[in-house]
Order: structure tokens, then C-alpha cells, then sequence
């Protein structure tokens, strides 16, 4: 019979009705109820209330009913820690019933239920499921191992569970029957399990010769998946001599043979990691011509496993260019491949491609820019220039069959064309200019940014051979103002280096570009260029022409291998996502990662029994905080005046600082009080301690007299910075069409706290050790007189985050970590005294400059207003 029934109750007195139901003497009526609650809880609905009467439920021999009282466990139990320890024993007693499900569903539950108070009943239940005769409730047991040190790492390590997973690494066939002999490797069953939680445990767990031979043997004997845990533990071990790391990558290579994807790569990761160390060449040699098969064999599988498969061979092409240099056909892009495995395969070819194959790889490369796939052929154009830059022999060749795709008057070909032709000039300089005539042909069809700053490039590094060049700058300089950074970078470059290599009749154009570059740009980057060059050229004519006309050395023949050390580290990480993303796993994952050694579980250094029973559970990641949201705008302080009538000539400021949805923000009200109109408004900031900068133009329209505007300006941290005093002052210029006027600001702190400022805890414990004590400062705010919860949720809010809470002495401590814009970490530790409204604040940092403004900002986030030097 169908269970959607089950789903379609709704009606008023649900509630009550079930739980009627549930305390029925019926067992089919109280199966139903419980069917009932799993179903609305399901799908969205609060069943808590019904906790205490669906845990009586627990006390049955239906297998069925107790599978659905136990999913409710785990999902309520953390929201009624009280009331869940009911179902201790109820727990226990089902770790030793004889039906084996039963006690394997005890124990997982036991282990799914993250509240301390059970956490600490599991021991006992655990040690003995670890040694069940049943296989299925050691499996279970082994699972609930990782589990349990992902709560308390340190609870495994005294409780011997590490022990206990070791030795089920030697685990006897699971037939119930303890007397047998047993087997030298472990059960097919248990293994997958107990690897992956002994690999959980990597950082107090040590592989040695004895149990990397277990784990050899067990390879023939796991399912794929168990074969794919073992290679991935053996990845991070490191034999203790040649003859060892020899034997275990002859063990391993009959994996390369396998049908799973997965164990191939798996295997290739193992056997690359230690190829590499073998002192016998003609071994190394035979292992690295055994690994090109397999990966071949990848590519034949379906997109998505090709994908996966081309972006490790990216990784091992640039670690071992060798292995597949004879392969280079099978990365040929077939006209039924999807996007993203053709580029992968566009990369790979580039990578392979040597004097010997480089024509078959043009003649190739040629034939795809004229697919209709817009991005493919793009990234064709370019690989052709990639391959006259790396292959020397190959550069006229290439260049030719860029003219011939020039000549076809395909916009985006044209416009990559000139790209990577670009690129080629720098890597052989005085070689081909004479395509340049043709390239200034399709001048007027160029609106992409990089294609219009390619020519541009060109334009200005032959300005000499090309007689109307400076027409050409021009003709992009009307319109200075709307182009893209990178033109305008460019543009002004280019100008500059015409004007020493031409100076006469180029002295108008060259100072217009640097009046527009200095006074009408609000991009630092190249006002700051305009500003170098002018005073140059004003200056040291001679130096001038030394700087932007120096010899620029040669472009790499590879400009997007990866650096060797991260190339080496994600090596280490084939058949991860780490492969497949090219970043190391800390980059996109919380929390540990396998191999990678942690902090202990405590933040410091004192005794367990020197602290009292916690009320709430230290949770690395704030659990504390769980039901808390935290708002995208932290605390605003309200607009105050920066700039009098009297002093701003007529203009009044009024304004606050703000952060809004990870992004800075000066809020202000210009008013305007003077008898006529005002306009032309533009800002612009000094340097100051932070680099503070204006990321848009003012936006404020023509004020009549008495008028006022609001307008919200956005901020970046890109500008010069200088050290002021006090280190918060902000000097703003503001131009109208009646004068220039000047003021300055004092920055809340909290506005430049970054949204990535929560540390993990191991790193907290290891930061705040290595402050110097005389770098830490203590002070005491009062007045906090809202409840714990509500003062922490406004400083997360504010970017101060929680990293754990523990009570000590009936104190309850907080650690709290923050970031500045300009990466600058600080440490915070604060005390809450029950009845009292002080909070005892510590911080640290290594820039103690920032300590002083911290604490006037923490007074003010605790305290819920702002305190005096923020006003």
C-alpha cells in the first residue's frame, strides 16, 4: 500500500490527535502516528512538541517502528538535549540485543546524535559493537568512530578506538563464528569502513610497513570503493626505503587495469607521489610507461568522467610531459564533445605539443576556429599563439595561419588574433613587424577591451614604423573617458612612449592624455601612472625614456603552469576535487583535511577537571549560535556632521560609514545652503592607514539653493596607503563648481572588518601563542545589558565571529577572530559574568596599532551605541 497518505494530513488538532495516537495500547495505531510524525517533519513541519511521546515509542520489537523513532532522534535531539537523554537507555539496552540490525541501528543513531551529554553514554556501547561478532555491527561501529572524533578527537584517543580500528584492520570473516583461525587481511565488508575512519583520524593515526602490507593485501579482497579508501591512505604514507616504495608500487599497479575511474586515479596518485623518489631509473621508467595506458582509457568514458580525467592528466602532463608525449591524437577534440572537454583537451594538446607533432596540432587548431562555438574558437586562436611562443620552429607557421584567420573578418576571431599576436611580438621582437599594416586595417572593427589594448600595445611599441601612429592613438583618445581600464592604461602608456620616440607635433596629444589621466579619472591606478610619467617627463626627460622604453624581458613559453610547490601539492590530491578545481582543498573546504595535522581539541592549556560542566556544547564552527542569523549589514552609526555651512563654503555634510553585503560604503547628505545653484561634484581621499578609496564617482546631482541629495558612495581598499594619526583619520577633498573644500573622518572600525574572518580553532590557539604577551591589552566595558546570544549575534553581524564558548567558574568565555581590509588579524577573548554588566575584554594582535581604535569599537558593539571617539 502506498505511504503518501501519510503526507496529505493537515488539519487543525493534528498535533493533539497524534499524539493520542502515539500513547495508543494499539500497535498499529502508534506505527501510524510515528509514520505520521516522520512524514510531516518531512516536509517542513515543527513536530517537536511530540519528542517525549514518540520516545516511548522506542520500548518495541518492530524493527520498522524503531527505525523511524530513531530518525526522529537524530533530527530533534540537539533541539531537546534534556529530554533525548531518555533514550539513553533504551540505547544501551539495544547495543546488546541479539538481533544484530537492531544493534548496529543502535549504535549509528548513538553516533548521528551530536549532544555531549550522549556522547558520552557511546563509549561503552561502541567498545563493545567495535568487537560484535556480527561483521555488519563492527562495520557500523567503525563509521561511528569517525563520527564520534569529529565531535571529540580527544574522547577517541583515551577511550583506545584508534587501537580498536587498527586491529579490525586484521578483522576475522564475519560468520559469527569467533572460534575460527583468523585471516590475515581484513573482511571485505568492514575494511571500506574502517579505513575511511581511520583516515578521519589522520593526524593520530600512523601508517607503518606492517599495516601498509595488510592494507595491500586487502586491495584484491575490498569492493571498488574500499580500494579507493585504501589508496587514498596509502597516498600519504612514506615508505622507509627504495625497496619498500619499489614493492608497494609494483602492489599497486595492477590497479591501473581496473573498471572503476575512480581506483585508476586513485592508483596513478599513489604511484606518482612515489615514482618520483625510486633511485632505479630503468624501474621509474617502466612504472611512468605504465601509467599512459589507463589514462588513455579515461577518455573513452562519458563527458563527465573525461572531464574529471582531463584535468588530472593536466596536472600530470605538467608534472611528467613524457608520459603522454605519443599520445597526442586522443586529445584530438571529436565534433561531438561538449564545451568543457574540448578545452580541456585544447589546454592538454598545447602542453604535448613538440617540434615533431606541432603541425599535425596546427592543422588542428586551424580547423576549430572555424567551429560556430564562439568560446572554443576563441581559445583555438589563442592556443595557436601558444604554440608559436613554446615552439620556436613552429612561430612563422603560426603566424601565417593567424593572418589567414584575420582575412576571414570574423569579429572575435580578428580580435583574439591580435591578442595573441601580441603576444608573439614580445617573444620575438624585430620578427614580424611587417604584419602590422595589416593588423591596423581592422583598427575601427576592435570593442573588446584586451583586443583594443593588444593594438594599442603594438601601436605604441612600433610607433616609429608606423607613420600615422599618432592618429591611431587619437582616435581612441575621444573617447578616453568610457573605455575599460585596461585601454586606458594602455592608451596613456602608448602615448608616452610615441612622444619620446616622435616629440615633435606629438607635445598637444601627450598632455592631453596626462590632464585626463590625473584630473578626470577616479581609477588610482592610472592617475598614479599619469602623475609618474608627468613628472618625468617634466623633470628627466632622459630617465623617462630609460623607463618606458627599457628592454622588456622575453614572455615565458608557459604563462599558466602552475607554481611547483602547488603543482607538487595537488599531485598529492588526484581523484579529488582538488584536481579537478587546481586549488588546494583549504581553498574551497572547512575544517580537517586527510594528512593534515590539527590543533588539539582544547583551546588552552588548562586540566578538564580544573573546568565546571559546560551548559551549552563547544561547537568549532559557533554551535552555540546555531539558531542566531546573521544579518548581511552590521551596526550602522547615524550620519553626524563632517562639513559645517561656514567651513564648506556653503556646503553642508552630513554622513556615516557603513558595510552592506561585504562591501564598504560612505553614506552622505549634501545640502546645499548657499543662494545659488551647486554642481560639479567630485571627491577624492587622501592617503590613509587603510588604502581607503573612492570605488565609484560621487554621484550628486546639481543642488538648487536649500536643496539636499542623499547619495550612498562605494569604497575599496586599493588606494596609497600612509600610516596617520590617529590611524582611523580619513582626509576627503571635495570639488564644486564653487571651490574645493576639505574635511576629514574618523573610520569606525567595524567598517573595515572583512567577511573571511573566522578562523578555524586550531588556527586561533596557534595564532594566539604566537602573540607576545605585551602585545595583548585588557580592558572592561560596562553597560552590556543584553543577554549573551543578542551581543554575540551583533558582533557577527559586525564581522567579529565566534570560534568556540566554554563556562569556566561560572564565567562564561568567548573567542572571537576578525580580519581588517588590509588582512590584519585580531584576536579577542571576552568574559561574561553572570548578574553583571561588565565585560572583561583581551585582545591581541601582532600590528598593535589597532588595538586602541578596537576597543573604543568593541565597546560600542557590546554596549549596542557608539561610543565617544566614534561620534
Amino acid at each position: 500500500m502506498s505511504e503518501a497518505k501519510y503526507f496529505t494530513t493537515a488539519k487543525k488538532g493534528e498535533l493533539l490527535e497524534l499524539k493520542q495516537q502515539l500513547n495508543s495500547a494499539k500497535k498499529s495505531e502508534k506505527r501510524d502516528a510515528v509514520k505520521k510524525v516522520i512524514a510531516s517533519m518531512t516536509v517542513g513541519k515543527d513536530v517537536s512538541s511530540l519528542f517525549s511521546d514518540v520516545v516511548n515509542c522506542m520500548q518495541t520489537d518492530n524493527l520498522e517502528l524503531k527505525k523511524l523513532v530513531y530518525l526522529y532522534l537524530m533530527s530533534y535531539a540537539k533541539t531537546q538535549p534534556d529530554l533525548a537523554l531518555m533514550a539513553v537507555n533504551t540505547f544501551v539496552k539495544d547495543c546488546s540485543d541479539p538481533n544484530p540490525l537492531i544493534r548496529a541501528l543502535a549504535v549509528r543513531t548513538m553516533g548521528c546524535i551530536r549532544v555531549d551529554r550522549i556522547t558520552e553514554y557511546l563509549c561503552d556501547p561502541l567498545r563493545k559493537t567495535l568487537k560484535d561478532d556480527d561483521p555488519y555491527v563492527r562495520k557500523t561501529a567503525a563509521v561511528c568512530v569517525a563520527k564520534l572524533y569529529d565531535i571529540d578527537p580527544e574522547l577517541v584517543m583515551e577511550q583506545g578506538f584508534i587501537d580498536a580500528l587498527t586491529d579490525l584492520l586484521s578483522d576475522p570473516n564475519g560468520n559469527g563464528r569467533r572460534k575460527r583461525r583468523r585471516r590475515p587481511l581484513g573482511d571485505r565488508r568492514i575494511l571500506p569502513q574502517c579505513v575511511p575512519s581511520l583516515h578521519t583520524a589522520g593526524p593520530v593515526f600512523d601508517l607503518n610497513p606492517g599495516t601498509v602490507s595488510k592494507l595491500l593485501t586487502a586491495l584484491n579482497e575490498c569492493t571498488e570503493w574500499g580500494q579507493v579508501f585504501i589508496l587514498d591512505s596509502l597516498a600519504l604514507y612514506d615508505p622507509e626505503d627504495d625497496r619498500e616504495r619499489q614493492s608497494m608500487c609494483e602492489r599497486i599497479t595492477p590497479r591501473l587495469q581496473h573498471v572503476n575511474a575512480a581506483v585508476v586515479l586513485s592508483a596513478i596518485k599513489v604511484l606518482m607521489k612515489n615514482i618520483e623518489y625510486l633511485r632505479d631509473t630503468d624501474v621509474k621508467a617502466s612504472l611512468y610507461k605504465k601509467l599512459a595506458p589507463p589514462l588513455v582509457t579515461l577518455l573513452s568514458s562519458e563527458a563527465e568522467v573525461q572531464y574529471v580525467a582531463l584535468r588530472n592528466i593536466n596536472l600530470i602532463v605538467q608534472k611528467k610531459p613524457d608520459i603522454l608525449a605519443g599520445h597526442m591524437k586522443v586529445f584530438f577534440v571529436k565534433y561531438n564533445d561538449p564545451v568543457y572537454v574540448k578545452m580541456e583537451k585544447l589546454d592538454i594538446m598545447i602542453r604535448l605539443a613538440t617540434p615533431d607533432s606541432i603541425q599535425q596540432v596546427l592543422a588542428e587548431l586551424k580547423e576549430y576556429a572555424t567551429e560556430v562555438d564562439v568560446d572554443f574558437v576563441r581559445k583555438s586562436v589563442r592556443a595557436i599563439g601558444r604554440c608559436a611562443i613554446k615552439v620556436e620552429g613552429s612561430a612563422q607557421r603560426c603566424v601565417d595561419t593567424l593572418l589567414e584567420l584575420i582575412k576571414t573578418k570574423v569579429n572575435y576571431v580578428v580580435q583574439e588574433a591580435i591578442v595573441v599576436i601580441k603576444d608573439i611580438f614580445r617573444k620575438y621582437p624585430n620578427k614580424y613587424e611587417s604584419i602590422i599594416a595589416t593588423l591596423c586595417e581592422n583598427l575601427d572593427t576592435l570593442d573588446e577591451p584586451e583586443a583594443k589594448a593588444a593594438m594599442i600595445w603594438i601601436v605604441g611599441e612600433y610607433a616609429e614604423r608606423i607613420d600615422n601612429a599618432d592618429e591611431l592613438l587619437e582616435s581612441f583618445l575621444d573617447n578616453f573617458s568610457e573605455e575599460n581600464p585596461l585601454v586606458q592604461l594602455q592608451l596613456l602608456t602608448a602615448i608616452v612612449k610615441l612622444f619620446l620616440k616622435r616629440p615633435t607635433g606629438t607635445q598637444e596629444l601627450v598632455q592631453r592624455v596626462l590632464g585626463l589621466a590625473t584630473q578626470e579619472s577616479d581609477n588610482p591606478d592610472l592617475r598614479d601612472r599619469g602623475y609618474i610619467y608627468w613628472r618625468l617627463l617634466l623633470t628627466d626627460p632622459a630617465a623617462a625614456k630609460s623607463v618606458v622604453l627599457c628592454e622588456r624581458p622575453l614572455i615565458s613559453e608557459e604563462t599558466d603552469l602552475l607554481e611547483p610547490s602547488l603543482l607538487d601539492e595537488l599531485i598529492c590530491h588526484i581523484s579529488s576535487l582538488a584536481s579537478v578545481f587546481h586549488k588546494p582543498p583549504n581553498t574551497f573546504i572547512e575544517g580537517r583535511v586527510p594528512g593534515r595535522r590539527v590543533a588539539p581539541a582544547v583551546l588552552f592549556e588548562e586540566e578538564e577537571e580544573q573546568q565546571q560542566p559546560q551548559q551549552q556544547p563547544v561547537d568549532l564552527l559557533g554551535g552555540a549560535l546555531d539558531d542566531v542569523k546573521v544579518s548581511t549589514t552590521g551596526f550602522v552609526l547615524p550620519k553626524t556632521l563632517w562639513l559645517d555651512a561656514s567651513a564648506g563654503k556653503g556646503l553642508e555634510i552630513n554622513g556615516t560609514l557603513a558595510r552592506r553585503e561585504g562591501h564598504m560604503y560612505m553614506d552622505m547628505t549634501f545640502t546645499n545652503t548657499t543662494a545659488q545653484a551647486m554642481g560639479d561634484f567630485a571627491i577624492q581621499f587622501n592617503k590613509n592607514s587603510f588604502g581607503l578609496a573612492p570605488a565609484a564617482a560621487l554621484s550628486v546631482p546639481t543642488l538648487a539653493p536649500s536643496a539636499s541629495h542623499d547619495t550612498s558612495l562605494p569604497l575599496n581598499n586599493l588606494g596609497a596607503v600612509q600610516k596617520m594619526d590617529p590611524l582611523p583619520k580619513l582626509q576627503i577633498a571635495v570639488k564644486t563648481s564653487v571651490d574645493v573644500v576639505y574635511f576629514s573622518v574618523m573610520v569606525p572600525f567595524h567598517v573595515l572588518f572583512t567577511e573571511d574572518g573566522k578562523l578555524e580553532r586550531g588556527d586561533y590557539l596557534r595564532l594566539w601563542k604566537d602573540i607576545e604577551d605585551s602585545q595583548e591589552s585588557i580592558s572592561t566595558v560596562h553597560g552590556v545589558t543584553q543577554a549573551t546570544d543578542v551581543v554575540l549575534k551583533r558582533l557577527e553581524a559586525s564581522n567579529v565571529f565566534s570560534v568556540a564558548r566554554r563556562n569556566v567558574n561560572d564565567q562564561e568565555l568567548c573567542y572571537m577572530s576578525l580580519k581588517f581590509v588590509n588582512n590584519v588579524v585580531a584576536l579577542v577573548e571576552l568574559t561574561f559574568t553572570p548578574g553583571s554588566s561588565s565585560v572583561k575584554v583581551a585582545i591581541r594582535s601582532k600590528i598593535t596599532d589597532v588595538i586602541r581604535g578596537l576597543q573604543d569599537t568593541l565597546e560600542t558593539l557590546l554596549t549596542g551605541g557608539p561610543s565617544a571617539s566614534e561620534c
